[in-house]
């Protein structure tokens, strides 16, 4: 990326533009349920990165706080993931106008159990790789590796 950046979430605010978006939310385990989803398109937080031609993939990274979340003490406990998690995307399906960073549901701000303050909605992809609890994004020439 040319130009890194780093947003609290009153920039965020500021500087995107909230918007409704209901999309059907899809489980492995056959269910799904149509969702009104606030928030913003991941390519406009993109863009102000300025990718270069080396950026292939956009890796997501979830808080890491075990004291405040102590299902991340252990991969037992934690679903079997190591923390803090990392979630990719192609660029272009990152910088696709439906992939949204969403910051509220039902229209109230998202709260903990949903993933706040952000986290990911794909609404070609299953709900378990919408990432919650964005923390950093970064755009990279590699895969993020699966963890």
């Amino acid at each position: 990326m040319a130009k890194p950046v780093t947003l609290n979430m009153d920039d965020i605010f500021k500087k995107f533009a909230m918007k409704q978006r209901i999309y059907r939310m899809r489980c492995v385990e056959a269910w799904s349920m149509v969702v009104p989803w606030v928030g913003f398109e991941l390519n406009k937080l993109l863009k102000l990165a300025e990718p270069t031609s080396n950026a292939r993939f956009v890796a997501l990274q979830t808080l890491y706080d075990p004291e405040q979340m102590p299902g991340q003490k252990d991969r037992f406990i934690g679903g079997g993931l190591d923390y803090p998690y990392v979630e990719g995307l192609r660029l272009d399906e990152a910088m696709y106008p439906l992939t949204l960073l969403s910051t509220g549901v039902y229209g109230k701000a998202l709260p903990p159990q949903n993933g706040a303050p952000i986290r990911l909605t794909v609404p070609w992809k299953y709900s378990f790789k919408g990432i919650k609890s964005i923390v950093k994004v970064t755009l990279t020439r590699d895969q993020p590796p699966p963890t």
